[in-house]
Protein backbone atom coordinates (compact mmCIF):
# COMPACT_ATOMS: atom_id res chain seq x y z
CA UNK A 1 0.00 0.00 0.00
CA UNK A 2 1.48 3.25 -1.14
CA UNK A 3 2.06 5.95 1.51
CA UNK A 4 -0.78 8.19 -0.18
CA UNK A 5 -3.17 5.33 0.06
CA UNK A 6 -2.74 5.11 3.87
CA UNK A 7 -3.32 8.44 4.41
CA UNK A 8 -6.62 8.14 2.34
CA UNK A 9 -7.72 5.34 4.15
CA UNK A 10 -6.86 6.70 7.32
CA UNK A 11 -8.63 10.25 6.66
CA UNK A 12 -12.36 8.04 5.60
CA UNK A 13 -11.65 6.18 8.80
CA UNK A 14 -11.25 9.11 10.88
CA UNK A 15 -14.25 10.86 9.24
CA UNK A 16 -16.16 8.10 9.64
CA UNK A 17 -15.58 6.85 13.35
CA UNK A 18 -17.19 9.69 15.35
CA UNK A 19 -20.18 8.93 13.83
CA UNK A 20 -20.30 5.51 14.08
CA UNK A 21 -19.32 5.43 18.06
CA UNK A 22 -21.58 8.55 18.89
CA UNK A 23 -24.51 7.43 20.73
CA UNK A 24 -26.36 10.07 21.61
CA UNK A 25 -28.48 11.19 18.88
CA UNK A 26 -30.55 14.69 17.89
CA UNK A 27 -27.51 16.95 18.48
CA UNK A 28 -24.13 17.79 17.59
CA UNK A 29 -21.49 16.48 19.89
CA UNK A 30 -18.31 18.39 20.97
CA UNK A 31 -15.43 18.19 18.41
CA UNK A 32 -17.95 16.11 16.23
CA UNK A 33 -16.47 15.73 12.36
CA UNK A 34 -18.94 14.40 10.41
CA UNK A 35 -22.82 14.03 10.01
CA UNK A 36 -25.45 13.65 12.90
CA UNK A 37 -26.53 9.82 12.77
CA UNK A 38 -29.10 9.40 10.50
CA UNK A 39 -32.74 8.40 11.62
CA UNK A 40 -34.87 9.11 8.62
CA UNK A 41 -34.74 8.09 4.95
CA UNK A 42 -33.35 10.91 3.54
CA UNK A 43 -30.86 11.62 5.79
CA UNK A 44 -29.28 7.92 5.24
CA UNK A 45 -29.46 8.87 1.68
CA UNK A 46 -27.32 11.82 2.38
CA UNK A 47 -25.09 10.14 4.31
CA UNK A 48 -24.36 7.66 1.45
CA UNK A 49 -23.84 10.53 -0.87
CA UNK A 50 -21.42 11.94 1.00
CA UNK A 51 -19.44 9.59 3.41
CA UNK A 52 -19.81 6.63 0.66
CA UNK A 53 -19.39 8.35 -2.80
CA UNK A 54 -18.88 11.91 -2.45
CA UNK A 55 -16.07 11.87 0.11
CA UNK A 56 -13.75 9.23 -1.77
CA UNK A 57 -14.14 11.39 -4.99
CA UNK A 58 -12.64 14.34 -3.13
CA UNK A 59 -9.61 12.24 -1.77
CA UNK A 60 -9.08 10.97 -5.45
CA UNK A 61 -8.88 14.63 -6.97
CA UNK A 62 -6.77 16.31 -4.09
CA UNK A 63 -4.45 13.37 -4.04
CA UNK A 64 -4.35 13.37 -7.84
CA UNK A 65 -3.57 17.27 -7.52
CA UNK A 66 -1.14 16.97 -4.43
CA UNK A 67 0.83 14.07 -6.99
CA UNK A 68 0.83 16.66 -9.92
CA UNK A 69 1.80 19.68 -7.69
CA UNK A 70 4.67 17.30 -6.45
CA UNK A 71 6.01 16.08 -10.09
CA UNK A 72 5.77 19.77 -11.56
CA UNK A 73 7.95 21.53 -8.85
CA UNK A 74 10.58 18.54 -8.88
CA UNK A 75 10.59 17.96 -12.83
CA UNK A 76 10.14 21.89 -13.82
CA UNK A 77 12.29 23.24 -10.88
CA UNK A 78 15.13 25.50 -11.80
CA UNK A 79 18.16 23.55 -11.74
CA UNK A 80 16.50 20.19 -13.46
CA UNK A 81 15.20 22.91 -16.27
CA UNK A 82 17.55 25.89 -16.81
CA UNK A 83 15.55 26.60 -19.97
CA UNK A 84 12.32 26.98 -20.01
CA UNK A 85 9.97 25.66 -22.35
CA UNK A 86 8.49 28.70 -24.79
CA UNK A 87 4.79 26.22 -25.42
CA UNK A 88 1.85 28.45 -24.74
CA UNK A 89 -0.67 25.84 -25.86
CA UNK A 90 -1.33 22.70 -26.14
CA UNK A 91 -5.10 21.45 -27.31
CA UNK A 92 -5.36 18.00 -26.62
CA UNK A 93 -4.66 19.21 -22.55
CA UNK A 94 -6.69 21.78 -22.68
CA UNK A 95 -9.41 19.50 -23.84
CA UNK A 96 -8.86 17.02 -20.77
CA UNK A 97 -8.23 19.72 -18.00
CA UNK A 98 -11.76 20.81 -19.02
CA UNK A 99 -14.04 17.79 -19.89
CA UNK A 100 -12.83 15.46 -17.11
CA UNK A 101 -14.09 18.05 -14.63
CA UNK A 102 -17.11 18.18 -16.44
CA UNK A 103 -17.56 14.58 -16.55
CA UNK A 104 -17.13 14.08 -12.96
CA UNK A 105 -19.63 17.18 -12.24
CA UNK A 106 -22.39 15.41 -13.97
CA UNK A 107 -21.32 11.85 -12.19
CA UNK A 108 -21.78 13.78 -8.98
CA UNK A 109 -25.19 15.56 -10.15
CA UNK A 110 -27.14 12.18 -11.24
CA UNK A 111 -27.14 10.98 -7.36
CA UNK A 112 -27.66 14.51 -5.92
CA UNK A 113 -30.19 15.47 -8.15
CA UNK A 114 -32.18 12.23 -7.58
CA UNK A 115 -31.69 12.61 -3.33
CA UNK A 116 -32.95 16.07 -3.79
CA UNK A 117 -36.01 15.38 -5.86
CA UNK A 118 -37.08 12.22 -2.99
CA UNK A 119 -36.32 14.82 -0.22
CA UNK A 120 -39.28 16.73 -1.94
CA UNK A 121 -41.44 14.03 -3.10
CA UNK A 122 -43.71 12.65 -1.25
CA UNK A 123 -42.86 8.59 -0.94
CA UNK A 124 -46.67 7.43 -0.21
CA UNK A 125 -50.01 9.29 -1.72
CA UNK A 126 -51.15 10.90 1.28
CA UNK A 127 -49.20 11.57 4.48
CA UNK A 128 -49.89 9.95 8.25
CA UNK A 129 -49.67 13.02 9.55
CA UNK A 130 -49.37 17.13 8.38
CA UNK A 131 -48.20 19.88 10.24
CA UNK A 132 -47.35 23.54 9.31
CA UNK A 133 -44.90 26.11 10.47
CA UNK A 134 -44.80 29.57 10.08
CA UNK A 135 -41.94 30.97 11.07
CA UNK A 136 -41.71 34.45 12.84
CA UNK A 137 -38.83 37.11 13.72
CA UNK A 138 -37.92 34.81 16.03
CA UNK A 139 -40.11 32.06 16.72
CA UNK A 140 -42.05 29.10 15.18
CA UNK A 141 -45.47 28.59 15.37
CA UNK A 142 -47.00 24.76 14.53
CA UNK A 143 -50.28 23.94 13.66
CA UNK A 144 -51.78 20.18 13.07
CA UNK A 145 -54.44 20.41 10.49
CA UNK A 146 -55.58 16.97 11.20
CA UNK A 147 -56.63 17.88 14.59
CA UNK A 148 -58.38 21.23 14.45
CA UNK A 149 -57.26 23.25 17.47
CA UNK A 150 -54.09 21.50 18.40
CA UNK A 151 -51.41 24.68 17.32
CA UNK A 152 -48.37 26.83 19.26
CA UNK A 153 -45.84 28.58 19.32
CA UNK A 154 -42.34 27.53 20.22
CA UNK A 155 -39.76 30.31 22.11
CA UNK A 156 -36.54 29.69 23.30
CA UNK A 157 -36.16 28.90 27.01
CA UNK A 158 -33.39 31.34 28.35
CA UNK A 159 -31.03 30.02 30.17
CA UNK A 160 -32.86 30.00 33.86
CA UNK A 161 -35.10 28.07 32.47
CA UNK A 162 -33.12 25.26 31.21
CA UNK A 163 -34.27 21.79 32.28
CA UNK A 164 -31.53 19.37 33.52
CA UNK A 165 -29.97 17.98 30.61
CA UNK A 166 -31.76 20.50 28.15
CA UNK A 167 -29.01 22.14 25.81
CA UNK A 168 -28.58 25.84 25.89
CA UNK A 169 -29.87 27.98 22.89
CA UNK A 170 -32.01 24.65 21.38
CA UNK A 171 -34.23 24.20 23.82
CA UNK A 172 -37.88 25.78 23.44
CA UNK A 173 -40.68 25.97 25.71
CA UNK A 174 -43.34 23.68 23.39
CA UNK A 175 -42.17 20.49 21.80
CA UNK A 176 -42.65 19.23 18.03
CA UNK A 177 -44.25 15.57 19.00
CA UNK A 178 -44.59 13.42 15.99
CA UNK A 179 -44.51 9.61 15.60
CA UNK A 180 -42.23 7.18 14.64
CA UNK A 181 -41.85 5.62 11.45
CA UNK A 182 -44.68 7.55 9.90
CA UNK A 183 -44.63 9.85 6.51
CA UNK A 184 -45.28 13.60 8.17
CA UNK A 185 -45.72 16.41 5.74
CA UNK A 186 -44.34 19.62 6.59
CA UNK A 187 -45.65 22.67 5.16
CA UNK A 188 -43.65 25.47 6.03
CA UNK A 189 -44.02 29.24 5.26
CA UNK A 190 -43.20 32.71 7.30
CA UNK A 191 -44.76 35.61 7.75
CA UNK A 192 -41.96 38.22 7.87
CA UNK A 193 -38.88 37.68 6.01
CA UNK A 194 -37.44 34.24 5.05
CA UNK A 195 -35.81 31.88 7.60
CA UNK A 196 -35.20 28.13 6.80
CA UNK A 197 -36.33 25.02 9.29
CA UNK A 198 -33.59 22.62 9.56
CA UNK A 199 -33.31 19.18 11.39
CA UNK A 200 -30.50 17.87 10.70
CA UNK A 201 -30.78 13.94 12.41
CA UNK A 202 -33.56 13.60 10.06
CA UNK A 203 -31.97 15.35 7.25
CA UNK A 204 -34.68 18.04 6.66
CA UNK A 205 -33.36 21.27 5.41
CA UNK A 206 -36.41 23.69 3.72
CA UNK A 207 -36.85 27.74 3.39
CA UNK A 208 -39.83 29.60 5.17
CA UNK A 209 -40.61 32.36 2.41
CA UNK A 210 -43.31 34.76 2.75
CA UNK A 211 -46.06 34.13 0.44
CA UNK A 212 -45.11 30.55 -0.14
CA UNK A 213 -45.94 27.24 1.24
CA UNK A 214 -43.30 25.11 0.56
CA UNK A 215 -43.41 21.27 1.35
CA UNK A 216 -40.91 18.35 2.52
CA UNK A 217 -41.24 15.18 4.00
CA UNK A 218 -39.69 13.18 6.96
CA UNK A 219 -39.85 9.74 8.50
CA UNK A 220 -38.07 9.48 11.90
CA UNK A 221 -37.76 5.37 12.91
CA UNK A 222 -35.98 5.95 15.99
CA UNK A 223 -37.72 7.55 19.20
CA UNK A 224 -35.86 10.23 20.78
CA UNK A 225 -35.58 13.83 21.19
CA UNK A 226 -34.09 15.75 18.14
CA UNK A 227 -32.96 19.29 17.90
CA UNK A 228 -32.54 22.25 14.61
CA UNK A 229 -32.58 25.95 14.28
CA UNK A 230 -33.18 28.27 11.95
CA UNK A 231 -30.79 27.96 8.98
CA UNK A 232 -31.36 31.61 6.76
CA UNK A 233 -29.83 34.94 8.74
CA UNK A 234 -33.11 36.04 9.26
CA UNK A 235 -32.51 39.33 11.29
CA UNK A 236 -30.93 40.20 15.05
CA UNK A 237 -32.32 37.14 16.72
CA UNK A 238 -31.39 34.51 14.27
CA UNK A 239 -29.04 32.50 16.57
CA UNK A 240 -32.52 32.80 18.98
CA UNK A 241 -34.84 30.12 16.73
CA UNK A 242 -34.65 26.37 17.73
CA UNK A 243 -36.51 23.41 16.84
CA UNK A 244 -37.13 20.58 19.09
CA UNK A 245 -38.84 17.65 17.79
CA UNK A 246 -39.87 14.40 20.00
CA UNK A 247 -40.39 11.29 18.26
CA UNK A 248 -42.45 8.93 20.50
CA UNK A 249 -44.62 5.85 19.57
CA UNK A 250 -48.24 5.49 18.26
CA UNK A 251 -49.79 5.61 21.41
CA UNK A 252 -47.31 8.70 23.33
CA UNK A 253 -48.30 10.32 20.29
CA UNK A 254 -52.34 9.77 21.21
CA UNK A 255 -52.09 10.24 24.19
CA UNK A 256 -49.93 13.91 23.97
CA UNK A 257 -52.25 14.92 21.20
CA UNK A 258 -55.49 14.35 22.94
CA UNK A 259 -53.78 16.39 26.22
CA UNK A 260 -53.10 18.86 24.18
CA UNK A 261 -56.78 19.07 22.55
CA UNK A 262 -58.13 18.94 25.81
CA UNK A 263 -55.87 21.99 27.18
CA UNK A 264 -57.14 23.80 24.41
CA UNK A 265 -60.87 22.74 25.13
CA UNK A 266 -61.11 20.96 22.21
CA UNK A 267 -61.46 17.30 21.18
CA UNK A 268 -61.15 15.15 18.40
CA UNK A 269 -61.79 11.52 17.88
CA UNK A 270 -59.21 11.04 14.58
CA UNK A 271 -56.64 11.69 17.28
CA UNK A 272 -56.95 8.27 18.32
CA UNK A 273 -57.33 6.72 14.83
CA UNK A 274 -54.42 8.23 13.95
CA UNK A 275 -52.51 6.80 16.45
CA UNK A 276 -53.38 3.09 15.99
CA UNK A 277 -52.75 2.91 12.59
Amino acid sequence: MTPFLMVAVLVVAVHAAPALAQETVGISEDWQWGFQPAVSPSMDDIHWFYDVFLFPVMMVISIFVLLLMAYIIVRYRRAANPQPSGTTHNSLLEVIWTGIPALILIVIAIPSLRILYDQETLPVAEPDLTIKITGHQWYWSYEYPDFDGLEFDAYILGDDELAEGQPRLLATDATVVVPVDKYIRLQITSDDVIHAWALPAAGVKMDAVPGRLNEIWMKIDQPGMYYGQCSELCGLNHGYMPIMVEAVSDAEFGTWANEQLASRGAADDAVVTVAQN
